[in-house]
């Protein structure tokens, strides 16, 4: 997901009914200068299904059109907010402006959720691996937090890969504060893994995860069987193009397929931010 991944919002025709709600800025928490989270107030009437996205954005300057963009949905399907999870660009028609909200300000959202990294598009399996680089974290939060998941799979790996240290942000939620969720804690402390990487920085498991995957690396870490096995293993794909790609060819060399909400299958990725 990419600043540039922008789509203008249709202009509100005379007689019809917006077609994004107006909701209100509740949090802002700057985690690095290029990686913001916030919350708005949820609509009594949006629904959506764990992992969706939806267009967020904010009114046009000067009288011009409001531009949106698609942002993965952190809040789980039964969240009384909804919490988003942003980079920053500074000439970024879009983030240029958004990353300077506060509480209390108004942001537009759009009233159709959509997208393949949902549990619907997955057939069953035992092992569910999220692997997601930069603000591609984002639809995990939404997903660890679904007591579907932890229903659906035994296990369910959490995986993070980031230039810096400091760009793991949700790292303390998921090692720590996710345990004590009133809904899933329980369940995530027996069945998740959080499994970060990172690219530029000297850490523990450094470098790519398609890299590492490929060295067997990470699943030495893991302690699991090297490689992955299409009739256990499932995985969904969020992230910088050039991962997704990659991700994708290695998951079809060990036999799995892509799936989509019409043809539920082994892995699933979001083509809406690869254009």
């Amino acid at each position: 997901m990419t600043d540039a991944a922008l789509s203008p919002a249709p202009t509100k025709a005379p007689g019809k009914a917006s077609p994004f709600n107006e909701l209100e800025v509740l949090w802002v928490r700057h985690w690095t200068d290029s990686l913001f989270s916030f919350g708005v107030k949820r609509p009594d009437d949006f629904r959506f299904r764990s992992g969706e996205f939806v267009m967020i954005g904010l009114p046009g300057q000067d009288g011009g059109k409001p531009v949106l963009r698609a942002y993965s949905i952190a809040s789980p399907c039964w969240a009384e907010e909804l919490e988003f999870f942003s980079i920053k660009v500074a000439d970024g028609p879009l983030t240029s402006r958004l990353q300077k909200i506060v509480a209390g300000d108004t942001v537009l959202m759009g009233k159709k959720p959509t997208g393949t990294l949902v549990l619907d598009a997955l057939t069953g399996g035992e092992r569910l691996f999220l692997i997601g680089t930069g603000t591609g974290l984002a639809p995990w939060l939404s997903v660890a937090r679904d007591p579907d998941t932890y229903a659906r799979f035994g296990h369910v790996y959490v995986i993070h890969t980031v230039r810096s240290v400091a760009d793991l942000a949700y790292r303390d939620f998921f090692t720590r504060e996710i345990h004590d969720d009133p809904l899933i804690g329980e369940e995530a402390k027996a069945q998740l893994t959080y499994y970060p990487t990172v690219t530029r920085e000297d850490f523990e498991t450094p470098g790519r995860i398609t890299d590492r995957i490929k060295s067997g690396d990470f699943f030495r870490d893991l302690g699991l069987p090297e490689g992955f096995d299409p009739t256990r293993d499932r995985a969904m794909l969020c992230g910088s193009m050039a991962m997704i790609k990659e991700a994708g060819e290695l998951l079809e060399t060990y036999g799995l397929k892509e799936g989509s909400n019409a043809e539920p299958a082994d892995y699933v990725l979001e083509r809406a931010f690869v254009g």
